[in-house]
């Protein structure tokens, strides 16, 4: 199994635990918004919102708060706020190389509240540099595979340009370069395809292994770190052992 879909392994066994419903809305709001001022406010035009709008419907999201911030990202309504996107670098313990994606409209804040969580855990903030070159960007798309064909997906993937297409059984991921993006998100639009996750993230160059109490001291970090408000995914270079995942059944 590839570390792509340990993670979303990893996301699934989780998920009953990081179902708060208040941190999910408050997230999904912000991806919405920064989708909505990136290209518009017509999900039929803008794909990103589009994947937005669909994972808040799927957690029940209000109408009237998905409106909020579809207008908040256009600029309409006396509750437009000026939220930016930033990427911050860090260590966690036993120096494993985090990229920090965030949506805030107050930087200090939110450098702050990442400062105190990092150091609360055993790590450190890093100089912006001095991590991401461990990392490349890249296309990322995930369907469940009980509902779509493995062999169709890969078909389709890969002549709209997918380095990599692979399946656990529970989910089909595929990996892409960031050039690829648009063009794999129609060709799986267009073949009818429902996507859980699409979007541009950091892929480790070489994953670190660790030992099984040290991974989860780490995964521990992460947690606290995604806990906080302004943060909206965390990546990481450290690899994750069948053991460790076993541990989250029990």
């Amino acid at each position: 199994m590839s570390g792509h879909n340990k993670w979303s392994t990893i996301k699934r066994k989780k998920g009953a635990t990081d179902a708060k419903r208040g941190k999910v809305f408050t997230r999904l709001a912000k991806e919405i918004t920064m989708a909505a001022r990136e290209s518009g406010g017509d999900p039929n035009m803008n794909f990103r919102l589009r994947l937005a709008l669909d994972k808040a419907r799927s957690n029940n999201m209000p109408k009237d708060s998905i409106d909020r911030a579809i207008n908040r990202g256009i600029g309409v309504g006396k509750d437009a706020e000026t939220f930016e996107e930033i990427t911050y670098e860090g260590y966690a313990p036993k120096g494993v190389a985090l990229m920090i994606e965030c949506v805030t409209e107050n930087r200090n804040r939110t450098i702050a509240d990442l400062r105190h969580t990092l150091s609360h855990f055993g790590g450190n903030m890093a100089d912006m540099g001095s991590v991401a070159w461990q990392f490349t960007r890249i296309s990322f798309f995930e369907l469940d595979a009980n509902k779509a064909d493995f062999d169709k997906v890969f078909e389709i993937a890969a002549e709209a340009g997918a380095e990599d297409v692979d399946s656990d059984g529970e989910s089909i991921e595929i990996i892409a370069p960031v050039e690829h993006f648009k063009s794999i998100s129609n060709a799986l639009s267009d073949a009818k395809l429902e996507m859980e996750e699409a979007g541009i993230r950091f892929q480790p160059n070489q994953e670190m292994e660790l030992t099984p109490e040290e991974t989860m001291q780490v995964m521990r970090c992460i947690e606290g770190i995604e806990e906080l408000d302004d943060v909206q995914n965390v990546f990481s270079n450290m690899s994750i052992s069948d053991e460790v995942l076993s541990t989250l059944d029990e």
